[in-house]
C-alpha cells in the first residue's frame, strides 16, 4: 500500500500536514521492505515567506529477522524518503526469532521519554501494536507478537525504544553459548518455569 503524499506546496497552505499514521511500504529489487512511518514538516520564516522542509522516518527490513530505521530530512518529500530509506538499510540489524515467528522472550525497552514492552504471543495471535511498532513488526517478518507504548506517543522515540528491546532480544542458542551449557538446558528450564507458572 503506497502512501499518499501531498506535493509541499499543497502542505504549506493548510492541513494536517504531519504525516501521523501514514506508511508506505514498496519490495525493491534488493528484496526488502520499507515502510513510511512519518513525515514532519517544518517551516523556517525568511523574508519574501517561509521555507519548508520535511523530516522523514522510515524502517527497513527482508521479512526474516533483520530490521533496521532511518530519519531524512530534504526541502522535497520523495527526497526525504529516499535518504531515511537508505540510512535504514544501511544499520540493519538481525534479530533472533522462535519458530521464525514470534519473539522468543518478553522484553522492555526504553529511549528517552518513550516506553514499549513485547511478549512473545503464541501462533494465530497476529500483530497487537499500535503504528510505529506495528510497521518495525511487519518488516522484520514477526507473525505473533504483542506489544505495549506505555510512554510517549512520539513516533521517533517509540521506534527508538522498540530496537532497544530488540536488541536485547537473546536466543537460546546464544544463551547456552554464553553460558557454557547446551541449548535442551536452557530450553527444559524455560518450559518448566512457564508450567510451574501456570499451576500457581
Amino acid at each position: 500500500m503506497m502512501a499518499e503524499t501531498r506535493s509541499p506546496s499543497n502542505q504549506g497552505r493548510g492541513g494536517n500536514s504531519r504525516g501521523r499514521g501514514r506508511e508506505q511500504s514498496r519490495d525493491d529489487g534488493d528484496d526488502l521492505l520499507d515502510k513510511l512511518v512519518h513525515i514532519n514538516r517544518v517551516a523556517k520564516v525568511v523574508k519574501g515567506g517561509r521555507r519548508f522542509s520535511f523530516g522523514a522516518l522510515v524502517v527497513a527490513g527482508d521479512g526474516r529477522g533483520r530490521v533496521g530505521f532511518g530519519t531524512g530530512k530534504a526541502r522535497e518529500v520523495p527526497e526525504a524518503i529516499r535518504k531515511a530509506t537508505d540510512q535504514a538499510k544501511k544499520e540493519m540489524i538481525q534479530i533472533p526469532l522462535r519458530e521464525g515467528r514470534t519473539l522468543h522472550h518478553d522484553v522492555k525497552g526504553r529511549y528517552g521519554a518513550g516506553k514499549v514492552v513485547l511478549r512473545s504471543a503464541p501462533p494465530g495471535t497476529g500483530i497487537i501494536a499500535g503504528g510505529p511498532m506495528r510497521a518495525v513488526f511487519e518488516t522484520m517478518g514477526v507473525q505473533d507478537v504483542v506489544a505495549k507504548s506505555i510512554g510517549s506517543s512520539n513516533p521517533h522515540n517509540m521506534v527508538k525504544a522498540t530496537f532497544v528491546a530488540l536488541r536485547n532480544c537473546a536466543s537460546p542458542r546464544s544463551v547456552a553459548s554464553r553460558r557454557g551449557k547446551k541449548v535442551a538446558d536452557i530450553v527444559s528450564r524455560r518450559a518448566g518455569t512457564a508450567e510451574a507458572a501456570a499451576k500457581e
